[in-house]
């Protein structure tokens, strides 16, 4: 890392424009234009942690940008450029903050759906269908295995919470919200891209078990936005090591949550503000998985 760039990110101030903080990024308005600061600021079960990852923001930025590029010649997306060596006008004395962990990108009416899409039978999912035997609300054949792909790739749209967790809600309930139009046009997008996205991931070494898009409109045009297939938006698992009936190995931040699972269950922590400090092996562990997934996927 150069010498210019701090090692670590956690909040971002540029008084001179209106800023948005979700849990991982600092949303600055510039007008025509947005500025994405990925953060080293990692959430999990919606607290926002103490503990930073170093190097994390600029990795999931290297990533998304790795798959606008990858999708660009079959869909619009909205990255203007990856800030590099030219801050925006006003920001230049940042820069050595916003090197490498920031997009630079068009401003769109966002789509307040979540586009997820589900490959195997993992998480919430894999819960929904031992009580159900559906995803969702789709049905799904019976005496799956937990992990185990789905015959074909399903779409399960959420709400979208800039606070707490996002809602699973029916393709119908997305198409009382967004438009019926809309949303038969972005579950197929998104379904395709998934798809694509897969097919490059497994013989590197990353099965995308599940992710989610979002979309924003611009000029009558739907644009790819946010973030893309990063291991905070998605679910991966290194495919050498894969095997259906358990819970998987993971590059994202699974790891993470799984420590923090020890201390709910031993009682020392309620999944409430403020988190718990994590361990520098944590640290170390989880800042690790994430240079792997980029490596692995832009290599």
């Amino acid at each position: 890392m150069a010498a210019d760039v701090p090692d670590v990110v956690t909040e971002t101030r540029f008084s001179a424009y209106p800023v948005r903080r979700g849990k991982v990024r600092d949303v600055y308005d510039l007008g025509d234009e947005v500025l994405l600061v990925a953060t080293d600021r990692i959430s999990a079960y919606d607290v926002v942690l103490p503990t930073p990852i170093p190097g994390k923001g600029i990795m999931l930025t290297q990533i998304s940008k790795f798959w606008f590029d990858f999708f660009a010649d079959s869909l619009s997306h909205h990255l203007i450029e990856v800030v590099d060596r030219e801050a925006p006008p006003g920001l230049e004395k940042h820069l050595p903050q916003l090197r490498g962990r920031t997009m630079r990108c068009k401003k769109t009416d966002v789509v307040p759906i979540e586009c997820v899409v589900r490959g195997f039978l993992a998480g919430s999912g894999w819960k929904d269908y031992q009580r159900t035997g559906a995803v969702c609300g789709i049905p799904l054949p019976p005496g799956l295995q937990q992990c185990e792909q789905l015959p074909e790739p399903i779409f399960t749209p959420a709400t979208k919470v800039d606070q707490g967790h996002d809602e699973n809600i029916s393709f119908r309930e997305a198409c009382d919200r967004a438009g019926a139009e809309c949303m038969t046009l972005l579950r197929d997008r998104s379904i395709q891209l998934y798809k694509k996205a897969a097919a490059h991931a497994r013989p590197h070494g990353i099965i995308i078990a599940d992710t989610k898009f979002e979309w924003g409109l611009r000029g009558g045009e739907y644009l790819l936005i946010d973030e893309v297939l990063t291991p905070d938006s998605s679910r991966f698992w290194p495919a050498e090591a894969y095997q259906p009936g358990r819970d998987q190995d993971s590059f994202d931040k699974q790891y993470v949550r799984n420590y923090l699972t020890t201390l709910v269950e031993a009682g020392r922590w309620d999944k409430t503000p403020p988190g718990p400090e994590l361990p520098a092996e944590i640290v170390t562990n989880t800042a690790a998985k994430y240079r792997q997934a980029a490596t692995r996927l832009i290599q």
